[in-house]
This record gives C-alpha cells, sequence and structure tokens, in this order.
C-alpha cells in the first residue's frame, strides 16, 4: 500500500469571529499539524503548506494541507504552470 504524501485538517469558524480568535485558531491548527506529520514519520521542515478559505452561510471553512513528496512535487508542477499561464 502506497504511503500518504498530503494531510488535510479543517475547522469552521464564523465568518463575525474576532480577528484574534481566528489568529489563535490557525495557529492551533499549524501546531496540530505539525505534530500529525511527526507521528506519522515526516519531518515537517520538508512539507509545503497551503491556506483555504471556503464561505458557507455564515461560517467559513478554514482548511490547512501538508504536502511532501509526490505530492509536493506534483503542487509545485501546477503552481508553476498556472503562473505560466
Amino acid at each position: 500500500m502506497a504511503k500518504p504524501t498530503q494531510a488535510h485538517m479543517s475547522k469552521t469558524l464564523g465568518k463575525n469571529q474576532p480577528d484574534g480568535l481566528k489568529d489563535m485558531k490557525k495557529r492551533q491548527m499549524e501546531y496540530y499539524m505539525g505534530a500529525k506529520l511527526i507521528e506519522v514519520g515526516v519531518d515537517p521542515k520538508s512539507a509545503t503548506y497551503r491556506w483555504s478559505v471556503e464561505t458557507r452561510g455564515t461560517n467559513e471553512v478554514w482548511t490547512y494541507s501538508a504536502y511532501w513528496g509526490d505530492s509536493k512535487e506534483q503542487l509545485i508542477q501546477d503552481e508553476q504552470q498556472s503562473q505560466n499561464s
């Protein structure tokens, strides 16, 4: 079985939450993602990270993604191609 080369973590927050609370939640997610990568044997410094935010009514769904190995290479290649288009 192939080892995973990416991980995603989502959190739903109210759009009207104070910025300080949102910043705290973002830092928590970054910390937990790093801990999870260590747990599965991936060096957090070797991964590439991306944030995405999706609005759903009065909420925002924040997703923090980590990519390493083949997924990291593919992500970087895709981003370079989209910049050149």
